[in-house]
This record gives C-alpha cells, sequence and structure tokens, in this order.
C-alpha cells in the first residue's frame, strides 16, 4: 500500500480550502440551491429580499440568469408545488425549465402559474446582487458590467467584495472603475477613517459632471468638520466645470436649432431674395417634404422592411422633385401675375397654404404621423460634459451640406450666374437675353426643393403633422431678414445667432417670452439696419 506524504495531504486540505473559499468557482448542490431559488416565489417582497441575500451568499453564477428573469418580471411560480420555473411558449401551454438545472419539466397552463412579483426596490437590490456575483467573472465585459453596475448603486454591502476583486483585478479599466465605486462606498459609510474618506474624495471628483457633484454634496451633509473644507473645494472646482460645460451644452442646442432654422429659411432667402415674393406657403413645402418621407417609410415598411435604414436616402430626392414641382406650378399658376404687389403675393400664397393643408388633411388625416428614425440616427453619446443626439448631429451635417452645396450652385453653374445676375439688376438681366420668367420660375422651384428637404430632415425630430410649416415660418422669415435679403451667408450667419441666442434666453425667460425677447430685439435692429447684417445690391434697393 503506497504512502501518502505528510506534504502532499497539506497540499492536498489548502488547494481544497482554497477552492471552497473563492466566490466565483464555488457552486452549492442543486438541491440546496433549488432550495433557495424556490424561496423567491411565496411570501412578501421583504422576504423575497431576504431569499436574495441567500442566494448571493452561495456565489454560484448559475443564480444570475435566475435574478435577471426576476429584475425582467418574466419569473414564475407553480401554485400546486411552489417551484420557481423559467417558462417559454409552447403551443396553448407553457414550456417549464428548471432555473438551476435547466432540465426540461412539464407543460403548464398559464392559469396554473404565479409570476414572482418584483418592485423597484426589489430590482435594486438584484441589480446589486447581480453586481456582486459577477464581479469576479473570468470575462471581462462581465467584470465591467458589474463594476458599473456597483459604480451605479454604491451599496455599502459590496464593499467587502470589492476589496477583494480590486486585489485580484489585473485590466486597468475595470480596476479603475472598481476603485471608483470603492469610494463612492467610502464616503457613505460612517465606520470609515477619516484618512480613507480623504483619499475617497479625489477618487470621487475624478467622475466629474453632475453625478460627482451628487455624490460629494451627499457626502458634505455627513462628513466630519475635518473633511468638509476638502469636500467643499471639491464641488466648487466641479460647479465651475459643470457652468462651463453647461455653457458648451447651450451652444450645442443653439448650433442645432440655429442648423434647423436654416434648413428652413435657406429656400426662402432664395425666393425672397431673387424674387421679392414673400411667400406664406412656404412653411407648407417643409410640410410636403416631411409627408413624403411619411409615405415612403409607409411603404417600405409594408413592401421591403429589410430597406428601412435607406428610407431617407430614398425620401430625399422624392421630396426634393415633388416639392420644387409644386413651387414651379405655384409660381407658374399664380405667383407670376402678380410681381410687384407684395400684398396680393402675401394674401395669395397665404391662401395656398391653407389649401395645401387642408389637401393633406383629406389624404393622411388631421392627426400627427409617425415617422422613425433609421438605426443609425438613434440614441447618442456623451463629448465631455456634451450630451449629443445622433439624429441632430446629422441634421448639422445635412443643413451644412445643403448650404454649401447651393453655394456650388449659384456661383460654378449657368442658373446661378442667371439668378444673381436677375437679383442685382433685372431689367438689365433681361436685356441681355437672360429669360427671367424661366430663372423665375426654376428659382422657386429650387427654393421650394429645398424647403421639402427640410421636411425630410424636420420629420426625425418634429412631429409630422398638416400644421408643421407653420411653426417655422414665422422663424424662417427673421432669419432671412436679419441675415439680409438673398445673401446666403447671411442666412447662415443669422440662423445660428437666433438659435445660440433662444438657447441661452430660454433657462430665464422661457421659450414663449423668449422668443418674443428675440422678435423685439430684431425689429430694433432692423430700425438700424434695415438691409440686415449683409446687405446684397439688388432690384429692391434700386428701386
Amino acid at each position: 500500500m503506497p504512502v501518502i506524504k505528510p506534504f502532499a495531504i497539506l497540499m492536498l486540505l489548502l488547494g481544497l480550502a482554497f477552492a471552497a473559499n473563492t466566490p466565483s468557482l464555488a457552486q452549492a448542490p442543486d438541491a440546496e440551491l433549488s432550495t433557495l431559488v424556490d424561496a423567491l416565489g411565496p411570501g412578501s417582497f421583504k422576504d423575497r429580499t431576504a431569499a436574495i441575500d441567500a442566494l448571493t451568499q452561495t456565489g454560484d453564477p448559475r443564480v444570475v440568469p435566475v435574478f435577471e428573469t426576476l429584475a425582467a418580471g418574466d419569473l414564475y411560480m407553480v401554485k400546486t408545488s411552489g417551484k420557481v420555473v423559467f417558462i417559454a411558449k409552447s403551443g396553448a401551454e407553457q414550456a417549464l425549465t428548471d432555473p438551476v438545472t435547466n432540465a426540461d419539466l412539464d407543460t403548464a397552463a398559464k392559469s396554473d402559474l404565479d409570476k414572482v412579483k418584483v418592485n423597484n426596490s426589489l430590482r435594486r437590490t438584484l441589480r446589486t446582487a447581480i453586481g456582486q456575483l459577477t464581479l469576479l467573472s473570468p470575462n471581462d465585459s462581465v467584470r465591467l458590467a458589474a463594476a458599473q453596475s456597483i459604480l451605479r448603486d454604491a451599496d455599502p454591502d459590496s464593499l467587502e467584495l470589492l476589496e477583494s476583486a480590486i486585489a485580484n483585478e489585473t485590466d486597468p479599466t475595470i480596476k479603475a472603475t472598481m476603485i471608483t465605486a470603492r469610494a463612492i462606498i467610502i464616503l457613505k459609510l460612517d465606520a470609515t477613517s477619516l484618512e480613507q474618506k480623504r483619499a475617497a474624495v479625489p477618487l470621487v471628483a475624478a467622475i466629474g459632471g453632475r453625478d460627482a457633484l451628487a455624490q460629494l454634496s451627499a457626502a458634505l451633509a455627513s462628513a466630519p468638520d475635518e473633511l468638509k473644507l476638502t469636500i467643499q473645494s471639491n464641488i466648487d472646482g466641479l460647479a465651475r466645470d459643470q457652468a462651463a460645460w453647461d455653457v458648451a451644452q447651450n451652444v450645442w442646442y443653439g448650433i442645432s436649432l440655429g442648423s434647423v432654422l436654416l434648413l428652413a429659411a435657406i429656400g426662402l432667402a432664395i425666393t425672397f431674395g431673387v424674387m421679392g415674393v414673400i411667400n406664406m406657403a412656404h412653411g407648407e413645402m417643409v410640410m410636403l417634404g416631411a409627408y413624403t418621407t411619411f409615405a415612403v417609410q409607409e411603404t417600405i415598411r409594408q413592401n421591403a422592411p429589410g430597406l428601412f435604414d435607406y428610407s431617407l436616402a430614398i425620401a430625399l430626392p422624392l421630396a426634393f422633385l415633388i416639392t420644387a414641382l409644386v413651387g414651379i406650378a405655384i409660381e407658374r399658376g399664380v405667383i407670376r401675375w402678380l410681381y410687384g404687389r407684395a400684398l396680393e403675393t402675401l394674401l395669395a400664397t397665404w391662401g395656398i397654404s391653407l389649401i395645401l393643408q387642408q389637401a393633406v388633411r383629406s389624404l393622411f388625416g388631421p392627426t400627427n404621423r409617425q415617422v422613425g428614425n433609421p438605426t443609425w440616427m438613434s440614441g447618442g453619446f456623451e463629448l465631455g460634459g456634451i450630451s449629443i443626439t445622433y439624429s441632430r448631429l446629422w441634421i448639422v451635417v445635412f443643413a451644412a451640406v445643403i448650404f454649401f452645396a447651393l453655394l456650388l450652385v449659384l456661383k460654378r453653374t449657368a442658373l446661378g450666374l442667371q439668378m444673381r445676375a436677375v437679383t442685382q439688376n433685372r431689367r438689365m438681366a433681361s436685356a441681355m437675353g437672360i429669360r427671367t420668367p424661366f430663372v423665375d420660375a426654376m428659382t422657386f422651384g429650387l427654393g421650394s426643393g429645398i424647403a421639402g428637404l427640410a421636411g425630410v430632415a424636420l420629420s426625425q425630430i418634429d412631429n409630422v403633422s398638416p400644421n408643421l410649416g407653420q411653426g417655422y415660418i414665422i422663424d424662417s422669415f427673421m432669419v432671412v431678414v436679419f441675415g439680409g435679403v438673398g445673401n446666403l451667408w447671411g442666412t447662415l450667419v443669422g440662423a445660428m445667432t437666433l438659435g445660440i441666442a433662444n438657447k441661452f434666453l430660454e433657462p430665464y425667460a422661457g421659450a414663449v417670452l423668449g422668443k418674443i425677447i428675440i422678435l423685439v430685439l430684431i425689429i430694433l435692429f432692423i430700425q438700424r439696419r434695415p438691409r440686415g447684417l449683409f446687405a446684397l445690391k439688388g432690384r429692391s434697393i434700386e428701386a
């Protein structure tokens, strides 16, 4: 019989002890774990919390999907046996699965099952428990998600496990997240020493933004007197940084609003500058572009859902073509008979706007229509302390592309040359052989087509309804008059100036009063500079 050496016995015992004390590897027996899982079903929320704590103490990774299913509200208990199960639809009945062994069980009717109820407090407990159970996972992404969960909840009960995880962590990003979570917990606990709290303050402040301000402000109330000066100093620094980021955020909001105003006004700047027509139906061109987008998306949803992400690319040329043709028809049918009669053109185009609104109501109904965002325009991201949504970002980019494309048309094409000639001196342009009626029709069509493109963009951030254009027509005229009639660079500067000014006034004066203040300031400005920021020489000046 072989003799087992004492050293080998000692190593075996140490290995068993190590395995037993490693939470990420420990697994309770199936029967014991099943009993603990079944305790989640009956009783009150308090009993359920106790059952969650008991399951967390096992350190068994099989508990994680149980907690995740419970947090999602999809965990059930068999009424007759009290067994907690996973369910899946199987014909008329539910297929049951054992949450511990993943073994298939009998099927049951939905009426034979009770949903394990969960509330918001229990969900917070579950998030913390999931974080604790996954903190020692061998998967980096799982550990990072667990560290972020603990950082968000900052449950003091997680401190001991967090200390152990930090000691074993090798990934610097995950470790930094864990250290920050530990610092927040240390500031919450009364039992930690002054030195630990003092070391935790800069770590919490390094989070930055409103989250760090909230954590430090909460810690300040219960902090020892020796620490309050340090915490207050960090709060003041964060408040200064946050004020700077708030200014940057308002500037971004202003640029975003300015790009919307630019899209809505740039077509009006062309028609108003070249033709001198006060087109009150310009907003309806924007509305027609938005409804074209809706019609394209509905057609794609019904016939080719896989092309939905390309719906805007399909809608853009269609919206431009449809609104340009409508604009040309309006100019040839009505406006060309009213040149030089400003009041009549205003009334006529206002009547056309009412006709177009009613036509859309009859065709699509009076209620708002849903226009979806493609996946590449959904969501957002953080840039420093600035929150940016993809929809607004792409609209800013789109407005810039349309602006420079229009500049290229005006500067580098024959139509653009003729438009500029008519703007500067209509009689001389006509004497040189330029067909001014053709230029008028093409100019009105171009301005209306660009308004249709604006409608495609606005459908992603605003309600698509028959009244969509009415919300932008007044702002468009303000932008054009403020920037200088017929000057595209003036339209750009005017749109951005009004957009940024409006966003800085809104927090203090409100949205409605802010617009009124902007309008009063523009009126005062026009009293001093009737031709706007950038005046053009044209027939209106010559007259």
